[in-house]
């Protein structure tokens, strides 16, 4: 197979247009399968992903149009190149237009990808083995899954961007049944080589909440308060992030349009010292410190490849600081050019413990295990509905009493970042509900008042 830079190199040598970017992705995945306590299958999947992106000048602006494919060899390179120049010249001028990068390199731009493989569950496996073998002992089921990935992206062109990053990340999602499958609980674990994986604590977790499960306490519909674990802190806030467009909140169309018009940066929106930011420099949750965008969209642009990004704080001592911008979307609004990060991480002055401590801090409410089917209600306020899954805990006295019935949720993020009572320690997470796409999340456990479970569902 042809290298990534070749490719790269030979189709904007043959470009004809006024500029022209070449994306490449490879990426690799290992990955391990299992159900009912018996694994299932194993592989490795090796898989190329190419994007050109053309430009045009149009009457003193730029028009641009991307193609993408698999599986691009050099009898392709023209085609696509044909087809990239019809895509810009149909599309007419550019909304997003903004100067493109020139001249800039990152990474080691020469290097091959390094591909994942088997050898990285070297230690995982024969611990899940053991495991697998003490739950058929004790008549648990596991299902589940973990893979490992690890995807390098070239970006190249014609103007002399030159720009590498590698993201190797892996994750362990493991369901737990018990009691003739009456009983399910989850857990989920987010990993860059998988060395820092206990299989045990996972084994400890899902036993302690099937022994929580004995007990079953039904309750009413209501407001309670709630114990959420990161993953479902993850869950809401990184939904947050994807409604969190400038242009949509000075247009008057989000939850952070401001009433007369403009955003609502500046305005304090939590009761705690709440920070929420994006820094590719993070040392636990790297991202690539330049953009790389195959697509316009409201949240990035095809001319913002190869700038700069930072950190960008979006919230700081719970004020709104920043929302995602473009540069184009930048002069709409006359805020700063902001771009969204690979990374997303919430701290809360104060916070500090585990998921357990948060609980005994709980008088009478509930412990969740996860979320899903999440989906909005209400733009305007970010109201979102969902169900809750595997497991639901009445808290009273700071002790588990037992677990209660699943709820329909309807609640809105921003709303419960203005009825924080407690806060854990930051911890690398996985958001259930948007697993596998988002992976560099790092937030808190919380405790939240009044979390709006607005009916029973009988779902499990």
């Amino acid at each position: 197979m042809i290298s990534a830079q070749d490719l790269i190199e030979k189709i904007l040598a043959r470009s004809t247009t006024d500029d022209c970017i070449v994306v490449v992705k490879d990426k690799t995945q290992a990955n391990l399968r299992w159900a009912s306590s018996t694994l299932t299958t194993n592989g490795v999947i090796q898989e190329r992903n190419v994007t050109v992106i053309a430009f045009v000048a149009i009457n003193g602006a730029m028009a641009s149009g991307a193609v993408t494919r698999t599986n691009v060899n050099e009898n392709d390179f023209d085609a696509l190149l044909s087809e990239a120049k019809a895509a810009a010249l149909a599309s007419g001028p550019a909304e997003d237009f903004a100067p493109l990068a020139r001249d800039v390199e990152f990474g080691d731009w020469s290097a091959p990808h390094t591909p994942t493989g088997p050898d990285v569950f070297s230690r995982f496996a024969p611990d899940l083995g053991e495991m697998m073998r003490r739950s058929q002992s004790d008549s648990i089921e596991l299902f589940g899954y973990a893979e490992h990935t690890h995807q390098t992206i070239w970006v190249g062109s014609k103007g002399g961007m030159r720009l590498r990053h590698d993201s190797p990340v892996g994750r362990v999602e493991m369901t737990g049944k018990s009691h003739g499958r009456s009983r399910s609980t989850w857990d989920g674990i987010e990993t860059h080589d998988f060395s820092n994986v206990s299989v045990a604590a996972i084994d400890k977790n899902i036993r302690q909440r099937l022994a929580w499960q004995e007990k079953k306490i039904d309750l009413a519909a209501g407001r309670y308060d709630t114990v959420l674990p990161s993953g479902s802190v993850a869950d809401l806030y990184v939904y947050m992030m994807w409604v969190a467009g400038a242009r949509d909140a000075f247009e008057g169309q989000s939850v952070f349009s401001k009433k007369g018009g403009g955003t609502r940066v500046g305005e304090k929106l939590s009761n705690v010292g709440l920070q929420l930011f994006s820094d590719p420099s993070h040392p636990q949750l790297s991202g690539a410190p330049f953009v790389s965008a195959s697509a316009s969209s409201p949240f990035t642009s095809v001319f913002d490849n190869g700038q700069k990004q930072g950190r960008v704080d979006w919230f700081k001592d719970g004020v709104l600081q920043s929302l995602v911008q473009t540069r184009a979307s930048s002069k709409l609004t006359s805020l700063p050019y902001t771009p969204i990060g690979d990374n997303l991480i919430m701290n809360v002055d104060g916070g500090a413990g585990s998921l357990e401590d948060l609980v005994n801090k709980v008088d009478h409410g509930l412990l969740l295990t996860t979320m899903w089917y999440i989906r909005m209600v209400d733009p305007n306020s970010l109201l979102l509905t969902g169900l809750t899954r595997d497991g639901v805990y009445y808290v009273k006295g700071g002790e588990i009493q037992g677990a209660t019935n699943n709820f329909r949720w309807n609640d809105s993020p921003v709303s419960l970042l203005s009825r924080i009572a407690h806060a854990g320690s930051s911890e690398w997470t996985q958001p259930r509900e948007w697993a596998g796409d988002v992976t560099s999340m790092a937030v808190p456990p919380l405790v939240v008042k009044d979390f709006n479970m607005s009916t029973v569902s009988p779902g499990s």
